[in-house]
């Protein structure tokens, strides 16, 4: 697993701007930073997906919700009033989903009584724990958050190794990039690529490596200050070294 711990450099005084950062400090709603907020939803959907499925609904109902939930976050842009203490994609929207589907029942019970609407809001305080069991909605959601960092930092690793005309190693490598493999299919693999074993352990190494550096990246990505990043690679660690439910 991605289990080595990593180091914010030390020239890191001033944390990067990032998609996230972008889109809290635009509190009045600039183009770049909707575009931001677009992608980062785009990206991060299944998180979402997986929370309401856990939580319940059919799988048309799971789908019809998260399409609504984003068209929903999108549309009234709640970010302008997230706080931007929390600094946390991943927590921002966790915290709005439970709202959005809080405010869902309540639209419900109110209809039943030909009552008013529910509005979504992120001015009350709640809770968001760290969740480690993924039999529950949260658990869903922080595994295959997880997940999506894992695999988007998967496809840009993709891409260098194109850009450097080494797709074809990167292919045959990447049931590894996670998974270290045993001395028997060092062997096989060495063999049917005609290479020699040292050399091939030194490639899936550095191949491990980068990947490490660009699951870093992706995640950078999602925070706004650099101390916040290390305590989303820990929920990152946990959560991919939990059993899936």
């Amino acid at each position: 697993m991605l289990s080595k711990p990593f180091q914010v450099p030390p020239t890191m005084s001033r944390f990067r701007t990032t998609r996230w950062s972008l889109v809290i400090g635009a509190r009045s709603g600039s183009l770049k930073a909707n575009r931001a907020l677009d992608e980062l939803c785009r990206v991060y959907r299944p998180p979402v997906l997986a929370f309401l499925r856990r939580h319940g609904p059919a799988e048309g109902d799971a789908e019809d919700l998260t399409q609504a939930f984003f068209e929903q976050l999108l549309r009234l842009r709640t970010h302008a009033v997230a706080d931007p203490g929390r600094g946390r994609f991943r927590v921002f929207l966790l915290v709005a989903l439970k709202r959005f589907l809080s405010n869902q029942n309540a639209f419900a019970h109110a209809a039943k009584r030909g009552g008013g609407s529910a509005t979504l809001s992120l001015d009350d305080e709640v809770q968001v724990g760290q969740p480690t069991d993924p039999a529950t909605p949260e658990g869903a959601f922080e595994r295959a958050w997880a997940t999506v960092i894992v695999q988007q930092a998967a496809h840009q690793l993709q891409r260098e190794a194109s850009a450097a005309g080494k797709l074809e190693l990167f292919e045959a490598l990447r049931p590894f990039l996670l998974e270290s493999p045993d001395p028997e299919e060092y062997a096989r693999i060495a063999e049917r690529l005609a290479m020699r074993r040292n050399t091939l352990a030194v490639a899936i190494h550095r191949l491990r490596q980068r990947l490490r550096e660009l699951v870093r990246e992706e995640m950078a990505d999602t925070v706004t200050e650099a101390d916040q990043l290390e305590g989303e690679m820990s929920t990152l660690q946990r959560a991919l070294a939990t059993p899936s439910g």
